[in-house]
């Protein structure tokens, strides 16, 4: 699993990027799936979320995932659900020592968040439509209902498409643009003629900037290229395969 500095520093919070390995998944699966959602083998699908919990030193229990949609919507948890019985959601907040945020992702940017002097920690999954409307700011915006303080939040942005990785089509920009001129900067020309290659975690760490936090880290890898260690949506597309594994980052408070 990955950590970043960012969070590492702080003390009473856990959290990880977890790499696809380490499961016990086979095939376009392998190994750790933790995606309910997917076509895998739910016996395996349970192994490999309760063996990332473990990791957190956390029961399988303790592990909630929403059913994950590209929206807005961020919720309060306030206690652990049953696998699968997560409400639509794409953001998760909690002020509950032990109750493990979980977001489930591939190619998409995972954001874990914390304010330690609150006690409150947050997670979502932000794809461009999710990023684009809102999910970051409302993920803030449902931390300080907790207590949490802009200024004491801290991010950090996990493995996601590289923008080498993603290219898009001739419309595409054409409404990041009309948020503001500056969102050009996450845009580079790619090799078809109108094409662009889009700067995902870039643009996920100037939303989260301008909603004002103010320590953001990412992580630098690329999750098409590095096929031995993420699920990829992308990768699955370009091969026809019919399905893909999603990937698990997840943040809690320690008891």
């Amino acid at each position: 699993m990955i950590t970043l500095g960012a969070l590492n520093d702080i003390n009473g919070i856990r959290h990880a990027f977890f790499t696809r390995t380490g499961g016990v998944s086979t095939g376009i699966y392998g190994s750790l799936n933790c995606g309910l959602g997917s076509g895998d083998s739910p016996a395996a699908v349970a192994e490999n979320r309760a063996r990332a919990a473990a990791r957190l030193e956390r029961p399988a229990e303790s592990l909630v995932t929403c059913h994950q949609v590209h929206s807005a919507t961020c919720v309060v948890v306030e206690e652990p659900w049953a696998p699968g019985k997560g409400p639509q959601a794409d953001a998760m907040v909690t002020r509950v020592p032990g109750v493990v945020l979980g977001i489930l992702t591939a190619d998409c940017a995972p954001v874990l968040l914390a304010d330690p002097g609150a006690g409150v920690v947050g997670a979502a999954h932000a794809g461009w439509k999710g990023a684009k409307g809102g999910v970051l700011e409302a993920t803030v915006a449902r931390m300080r209902d907790l207590g949490a303080r802009i200024e004491r939040i801290v991010a950090a942005v996990g493995p996601c498409i590289a923008q080498r990785s993603y290219e898009v089509g001739p419309e595409f920009p054409e409404p990041f643009l009309e948020e503001g001129a500056r969102n050009a900067d996450f845009f580079a020309p790619a090799r078809r003629p109108g094409h662009h290659l889009f700067d995902l975690g870039g643009y996920v760490a100037q939303r989260l900037a301008n909603a004002g936090v103010e320590v953001v880290q990412r992580c630098p890898n690329d999750t098409v290229a590095e096929e031995e260690r993420f699920f990829s949506y992308r990768r699955a597309c370009l091969r026809g395969e019919t399905d893909y594994g999603r990937g698990l980052s997840a943040i809690l408070l320690q008891d």
